[in-house]
């Protein structure tokens, strides 16, 4: 299996284990051809965006415990959808990403220069 790399190029960093997050619920954003959403972006949650996602009918507030899902707070990482986070940026609500741990194969659908301004993890 190839090594995974992120948007730094280097080696893909953990994004979450509490909760686990990442397509593969192995918390990375790891992806893969199964992972037609390209959940690649490592993101901290704020209300803002949790409002703008559960508004275009992603709720990831509402715990979903049938699906081990305990629902998101601000504050919390999570490996999101990239052309969700490019709609959050158009809209004014993207939130603050770590570009360790965000694939490289987020850059399909933001550039990096998109995603510098939001990093928590640059000096």
């Amino acid at each position: 299996m190839k090594e995974s790399r992120s948007v730094l190029g280097r080696t893909l960093s953990s994004c979450c284990r509490s909760p686990v997050t990442g397509f593969y619920r192995d918390g990375c954003c790891n992806t893969g051809d199964e992972d037609i959403g390209s959940h690649t972006v490592c993101a901290q949650m704020t209300a803002a965006f949790l409002a703008f996602s559960r508004a275009r009918g992603n709720d990831l507030s509402t715990p979903a415990p049938a699906h081990g899902f305990p629902g998101l707070a601000p504050g919390d990482k999570w490996c999101l959808c990239a052309a969700r986070w490019k709609e959050a940026l158009a809209a004014g609500v993207a939130p603050p990403v770590y570009l360790a741990a965000t694939h490289e194969d987020a850059l399909r659908f933001v550039s990096f220069d998109e995603l510098r301004p939001f990093a928590l993890d640059l000096n």
